[in-house]
Formats: structure tokens, sequence, C-alpha cells
């Protein structure tokens, strides 16, 4: 529950409170998502690295009678047994016995922390950290617990530590287990209140089971998280002075200035401008997308449009795919597919150097891509296949003079939508293109490419490759389009 609380607190009420004839069907790629993470949990303690005792196959009230017995004869290590106190109850995945009680491991099937670069590993994850919290919360008030530490067993098959009472990054000022309280907190009031909770829209909406009933909440009450990138906090910030996106609309956002600042916590008065305008935009049907400053876009006898696909479970890069336009002409433009036909390093290094090849076989040429997504995993893929390419090669070919990033460079600075976001399925589907599939998204293609490499289904491979090259063109409608704004 906490886990799913961090995500969204609305999905916490809904599943508790809500109307279970009208929530959609858990997607396909949720449910890859939960057969990775069981398959890989059980792959660990197969693999005889971690020898426990195996509560396993046993439930509820005898699941933890067992744990507590094991515990008070102080077995080394337990698997998936269960705890409870007060109102607090979990199944850590492993309870290890060191000086001082246990301490809780998660088995988890990702990364154990998030971001990271050359000077830090990263923090550690808030929907892992909050579980981990709940666990120790529970042995604390048992008296079993060995202190304020936990670890979780990542994808890579090491144990990250969680220190539960410092920071989760360098600038956060709240301790890990502060941060969980707020979450308890939250949780108490819910179940308290019978499910009273404020949804809001935000990316993580697309895989979520209530996605259908809670767009239309939102869409009825003429939620303020309907403005692009005003999220859950700003919105909270904001309702109780103004209530809808269309008295929003109506107001005069100088009347919330204060000198350099606003009224409303955590936004400033340029970021309240912008709010604004999309207010405006979102309420007058007549809208228009617009430029808001000018922009560069070049023009070239070859125009590549760029898009790359990434089964983030498996850590490889599965498809790059390359519209290529020439002299302006989309009637006969080519999209040219570079496709791991299989898992292995060999398919990722040979995809990665075919699309490196054609992307850079012409100097001239201009290449469109949507996100920074791109040319970050080419750095990562230069790094991996130092063969292919150097890291200067990678350098020269995102160059910004010939390389243009269509979302950050274009959209972001310079246009407003009469959008609910700026995603380029939304923005390339308000200029009339219309994807093949009738379920695109990248979180659908690493589905897809599971089924691929577990069957070897050519239509599955094609079901792929039309997605990636409806994205390529997707982006060419989106420069036209920007091209003939006003």
């Amino acid at each position: 529950m906490l886990y799913n609380l961090v995500q969204c607190p609305k999905r916490v009420a809904l599943d508790l409170f809500g109307d279970l004839s009208i929530r959609d069907e858990v997607s396909a790629f949720v449910q890859l998502l939960w057969e990775q993470g069981a398959a890989y949990e059980q792959k660990v303690m197969a693999s005889g690295a971690h020898a426990a005792l195996d509560l396993s196959a046993f439930e509820g009230e005898e699941k933890e009678r067992l744990t507590h017995e094991a515990m008070a004869r102080g077995e080394p290590l337990i698997y998936a047994g269960r705890i409870s106190a007060d109102d607090l109850v979990g199944i850590p995945d492993l309870l290890r016995k060191v000086a001082g009680g246990y301490v809780p491991i998660d088995i988890k099937s990702g990364a154990g922390k998030e971001g990271g670069g050359e000077d830090d590993d990263g923090k550690p994850k808030l929907p892992y950290a909050v579980q981990l919290c709940l666990y120790v919360d529970v042995l604390e008030r048992l008296g079993l617990s060995a202190g304020r530490q936990a670890w979780i067993y990542d994808v890579r098959g090491e144990e990250v530590l969680y220190e539960l009472d410092a920071p989760r990054g360098p600038r956060g000022k709240a301790t890990i287990w502060e941060e969980y309280q707020d979450r308890l907190a939250e949780a108490r009031r819910i179940v308290a209140s019978g499910g009273l909770c404020r949804g809001a829209l935000s990316a993580k909406c697309k895989e979520c089971h209530w996605r259908s009933a809670c767009s239309m909440e939102l869409k009825s009450n003429d939620d303020l998280t309907l403005i692009p990138f005003l999220g859950r906090a700003m919105r909270d910030a904001m309702v109780d002075t103004i209530g809808s996106v269309g008295e929003f609309a109506q107001c005069d956002p100088e009347a919330f200035m204060v000198g350099k600042k606003t009224v409303f916590a955590g936004i400033g008065p340029d970021r309240l401008r912008k709010f604004h305008l999309r207010a405006r935009l979102l309420s007058d049907p007549d809208a228009r997308p617009m430029l808001t400053a000018v922009v560069p876009l070049p023009r070239s006898e070859v125009e590549l449009f760029f898009d790359i696909e990434v089964d983030t479970m498996r850590d490889l890069t599965y498809l790059h795919g390359i519209v290529e336009r020439r002299g302006g002409d989309s009637a006969n433009e080519r999209f040219h597919a570079f496709f791991a036909e299989d898992e292995s390093a060999e398919a990722e290094r040979a995809a990665f150097a075919g699309s490196f090849a054609l992307l850079t076989a012409d100097p001239g040429a201009t290449i469109w891509y949507y996100s920074k997504y791109e040319r970050t995993l080419y750095r990562k893929l230069q790094a991996r296949y130092p063969d292919v390419c150097s890291a200067e090669d990678v350098e020269r070919l995102f160059d910004p003079a010939r390389a243009i990033d269509l979302y950050y460079d274009v959209v972001t600075k310079a246009t407003e939508w009469p959008t609910n976001d700026h995603s380029i399925k939304t923005l390339a589907k308000y200029l009339g293109f219309a994807w093949r599939d009738n379920n695109p998204s990248g979180a659908a293609s690493i589905e897809w490419f599971d089924q691929w490499v577990k069957t070897r289904d050519p239509a599955m491979r094609q079901r792929i490759l039309d997605y990636n090259e409806d994205d390529c063109r997707a982006t060419r409608v989106l420069l036209d389009g920007i091209r003939g704004l006003a």
C-alpha cells in the first residue's frame, strides 16, 4: 500500500474503496513487470547464494507464527516471512539475523538506486525505501530490530544499503524515516476518511488500472493538474484560491504576485504566468497552438527522424529507427530499422553500429529526435561498445547545430498547446497523426519485445517495427506542424 501511495495516493484510495467494476484491465506491461520481478526473486533464491528458511509456501497467520518462531530461535536468514504490529503488516523478502536483531532485505529486479552519475551512485528509491521502513518499524515495535538499516538486493546482484535515518539525497533535509512517517500518516488519513483523496494527472497514470475512471473524474472537476506540468503539490498549493482550470483562465495572474514571488508556495511569477496561458488555451474551444519565441528550425536536403526502443528490464537497446526524408518529400520518405534480433550483446552492438553508420553518413543531414533519452543512451552504448565509435564521435553526432532535440529545444522553450501534456503521442495526434497500433507506447513495445524473445513470432517483430516507424513519422509531423505555427 505504501509503495503504491508514493506513486499516487488516489490509487490507494480507489484500491480500498473504489468500484472494482470500473477498473481497467491490468496492462500487459505491468503484468510483465510482476512476472519478471517474481522470476528474478526465484532465480536469486534458487542460486544458493542465500541459504534461508523458506516460508513461501505458507499464508496468513500460519506464515506469521512460523516467522516469529524462527526469529525466536535465531534463524540466520528467513525467506518470505510475515511480520505485523498494530496496523502495520509486511512480507519482507528476507530477514537476516545480525548483532542486535533482524534487518530486512527486499529483492528487486531493478537497480537498487535511482539516478547517479560519475560522482555519485544515486540515491535510494522512495517506493523501495518506504517498504523497508515499514519492515523496520514493525521489527522495532516487536523489539526485534537491529537498527534503522535495510538492504535492496538488486538486478546486478548487489546488496545496496539504505540508511533510513539519513536524507535520501545531498539536498534533502528530511530523512528517509521522516518521509516514511509522512506517507504512513497519509495512508492512515485515506483509510480513516473512507478514501477521500484528490487524484492528479501525471505520467504515472498511463499504467494504472484506475486511469480511465480517474481521468473522467479529473476532467469532470476541471482539475488544475490537467494543465501541463502543474503537478499535485502545486495544485494543492493553489486549489483553495483557484479551484479549476476554467476559474484560473478567468483570473488575472498579476493579482497573485507579491514582489518577486507569488502567494502560492513553490510557484514563481513566470511559472504562474505560463500556467495561466495554458489554462486559457485549455478553456478556449477555438484555441490553437502557438509559438512563444523565435526558434531556429533548420532545413536540409536530408532530414533524419530518429527514435530508439529500450528494454529497461534487460538493459538492452533493441531497436534504432530512422525515417529519412529528402527534399522535404514526405510521400517518398524511407524507414530504416536496426533491430537486435535477439537479446545478446552481439545483437545490440550490431544494431547500434548500423544506426550510427547511417546517422553519420551524411554530415549535412539534420537529425531530429524527441527528448534527451537518445543522446543519453548513445553515450551509454558507446561506453559499452567502444569499438563502434568514440565518445567524441557521439558528441559530434549530437552537436546541436545539426541534431535537434525537438522536445527540450523547441516544444518546451518556444511553443504552447491546448493539450494536457506535451508528449509526442499527444501533440502528433492533435495534429492529425494516427498510430497504426491501437495501444502505442514504449511500455507496450517492451512487452512485445519480450514476446519476440520468447516466441520469435514474426508478427510481433513487425508490430515493434511499425510502432517505432510511427514514432519517427510522428516526430516529422510535429516538426512540420511547428513550422506552420504563428
